[in-house]
């Protein structure tokens, strides 16, 4: 009697581009959390705008952390984009503090940029793409592969050219920024530091969104979330009745 064979695969195993859409959901900050990193620098900039005055205006931003943290617990809700705006409003308050200056609150931001974009470059050249990292903290197996993305070649190459758009928000940054820190343009810097946000971002997740939608790259190692992630797609796509 011959050997019972393997039953063959219910369903194909969903694409590269499916499997990174259905793990990048979960990963991304929504529009909220976008807002509550950005509005203290605002309020920074149109406190320092009207008073000229740096005590004022980082006193005004950190006060605005400090509201946004206060509705976050009110509705008892993760303070995770609080914290991170608390950690960025303190870093340029203590640049500007330090210096007297308005416009040295934007420094660390243009630092920042600047290091990622170069961080982001050489993920890719690598071969560890940046947002391939973000790609394997969705794995159900994170625990026991954490790098099990690198296995398929294919998932690689999507994710680098994810990370391409990444490189390219933070290079506009700088190249935007950086001018304007130099000029002293404080009122300039502020606007860039809103329109180059969440934004840009959305910009951004567009052009990876198209990117996602328009691949159909084959996977060629089948992953722990591929029966999720196809009927993710049965759901939203559902075949012709026979």
């Amino acid at each position: 009697m011959a050997a019972d064979l393997p039953a063959p695969s219910v369903h194909p195993l969903p694409t590269v581009e499916e499997v990174i859409r259905h793990r990048l959901s979960s990963a991304l900050g929504g529009w909220r959390g976008s807002v509550e990193t950005a509005l203290p620098m605002v309020v920074f900039v149109v406190v320092w705008t009207a008073t000229k005055d740096v005590r004022t205006a980082v006193v005004a931003s950190l006060a605005a952390v400090g509201l946004l943290a206060a509705i976050r617990l009110a509705q008892r809700q993760t303070l995770q984009y609080v914290l991170s705006a608390l950690i960025a409003t303190a870093i340029a308050a203590f640049f500007a503090l330090r210096s007297g200056r308005a416009e040295d609150a934007f420094l660390p931001g243009i630092i920042g940029s600047g290091a990622w974009s170069a961080l982001t470059l050489v993920s890719i050249a690598a071969r560890w793409p940046v947002i391939g990292f973000m790609v394997g903290a969705g794995d159900p197996r994170l625990q026991e592969d954490p790098f099990g993305w690198r296995r398929d070649p294919a998932m690689v190459a999507v994710c680098s050219r994810l990370t391409w758009v990444l490189a390219a928000i933070y290079l506009i940054r700088v190249g935007l920024m950086l001018p304007l820190y130099l000029a002293g343009n404080v009122a300039m810097l502020g606007v860039a530091k809103v329109v180059l946000g969440w934004p840009l971002w959305l910009g951004a997740l567009a052009v990876m969104g198209a990117i996602l939608m328009r691949g159909r790259t084959p996977q060629l190692v089948e992953t722990a979330d591929s029966d999720e992630t196809y009927a993710e797609h049965e759901a939203q796509h559902p075949a012709d009745p026979a």
